[in-house]
């Protein structure tokens, strides 16, 4: 007799429920358990500390009326309140985006004396209260200040300008990009760069085809982090930005004085033009987030 023999097929009973014989072992898990106590969890918890008050915001707003929402909410005063906030903002990400790069590169790439105390300040202006920061940077580029006075002879005037509002927000904004940028260089490592070399790339070849690509991403939402921030800052720029109406007033700002004067109705009308214009912009930025992410894959 053979020893060969045909195998058992699956009973009707598992036929029918659509499993085989091996679908208990085979069958894929979740890696951490509870996905739907925790998804529930975690949906009730961005509805109580986020939606809530945005929507919120939102019907106030439609309150108001739309001749009193046009009239507040897109009033000369503020135009030129939002201008400034956000051009301001995008500058100041701008800058840091390549800063912000710099630094990282030094941090992870050299190995230098002091490099401990350098990392540690990079993230002082995530513990340093932003008013201080606001004092300490009106003080030091006043006309009379460190820098002040030997750059208003020059015809370079920082404090009370949409000069020193970008400056402020370079100094909040610079902890993001950095330390979104400095895991994914670290991960990358010095023989990737080794390998463009062997190949024949140039040092600029090597970054544009090689490292650019790898770090566009955490680079993407580094400069996002700090465009976000600078969009909504408030303590650093009140006292280096001089506030006058229509020139370095900033929308924040504008919203406070609304406050100030019980026009509660006016200060949501700002409020909600900035969150979707916000929106707008974070949204475009995470859809440039995925494309690249999409050609680097």
């Amino acid at each position: 007799m053979s020893d060969t023999h045909t195998p058992t097929s699956p009973s009707p009973r598992l036929r029918a429920s659509g499993r085989g014989l091996f679908s208990v072992g085979t069958r894929r898990r979740s890696v951490l358990p509870g996905f739907r106590l925790s998804l529930g969890f975690s949906l009730a918890w961005l509805t109580l500390i986020v939606l809530i008050p945005l929507a919120t915001i939102i019907l106030k707003t439609l309150g108001m009326g739309w001749a009193e929402f046009v009239r507040v909410g897109l009033s000369d005063r503020a135009i030129a309140a939002y201008r400034l906030s956000f051009g301001t903002a995008l500058a100041a990400s701008s800058v840091n985006a390549i800063a912000g790069l710099l630094v990282a590169w030094v941090l992870v790439r050299y190995d230098f004396p002091g490099k401990r105390i350098v990392g540690a300040a990079v993230d002082l202006p995530f513990a340093l209260p932003t008013a201080v920061a606001g004092i300490a940077l009106t003080s030091l580029y006043a006309a009379n200040g460190w820098l002040g006075q030997w750059l208003e002879p020059h015809g370079i005037k920082v404090d009370y300008t949409p000069l020193g509002i970008t400056i402020a927000l370079i100094f909040i904004g610079l902890p993001f990009v950095v330390r979104q940028v400095e895991p994914v260089l670290a991960d990358l490592g010095k023989d990737v760069e080794e390998a463009a070399a062997t190949l024949g790339a140039s040092r600029g070849e090597t970054f544009v085809r090689v490292i650019l690509p790898a770090i566009l991403p955490a680079l993407l939402t580094g400069f996002a982090l700090a465009f976000a921030r600078g969009v909504g800052e408030y303590g650093s720029v009140i006292f280096i930005s001089g506030n006058m109406p229509g020139l370095t007033e900033i929308a924040p700002l504008l919203i406070v004085t609304q406050l100030e004067e019980y026009n509660y109705a006016g200060a949501t009308a700002i409020a909600t033009i900035m969150m979707v214009v916000s929106f707008g912009a974070l949204l475009l930025i995470n859809l440039l987030q995925a494309l690249s992410r999409r050609r680097e894959a």
